[in-house]
């Protein structure tokens, strides 16, 4: 076996995958977090007014991009390729959760650039990325 394989496939294959779903999941508490009056009441002025301005169908992209983007990282990681259209549809969710956010980033509430790329270039990126990682791995042979 060649020392940067793991079961067939790369190591960082292994890495990525994990990164994939802790990145998700983390998401997904988040989101949970949100849903809490109380814990929303103890954020910056900047996430609460996200967070307290926050439409329905925002709530629903940041709850398909976080959810379905853990359930993506779980398929990746048990080497199955439909990990590659639940990426795309957290993209899509993630989407219409920055279109929300850019909205209120453009209001009288100043963001600093730091909470600009966490909360709006990050998620994009990383769900990108993944979208792209899968179908590398996909193409590899290290998913099917």
């Amino acid at each position: 076996m060649n020392d940067e394989n793991v079961g067939g496939v790369h190591w960082s294959f292994w890495a990525i995958g994990a990164f994939a779903l802790i990145w998700n999941v983390m998401g997904a508490m988040n989101f949970l977090m949100q849903m809490n009056a109380d814990m929303v009441a103890a954020m910056p002025e900047t996430h609460r007014a996200i967070i307290e301005g926050r439409p329905a169908w925002a709530t629903g992209g940041f709850a398909i991009g976080v959810f379905v983007g853990a359930f993506g990282g779980l398929l990746l990681l048990l080497r199955k390729s439909s990990a590659y259209y639940l990426f795309v549809a957290s993209l899509l969710g993630v989407i219409v959760t920055v279109i929300h956010t850019i909205g209120i980033a453009r209001s009288t509430i100043a963001f600093s650039p730091f909470e600009i790329l966490v909360m709006i270039l990050m998620p994009l990126i990383v769900a990108a990325f993944l979208i792209w990682y899968s179908k590398q791995a996909q193409s590899k042979g290290w998913i099917s």
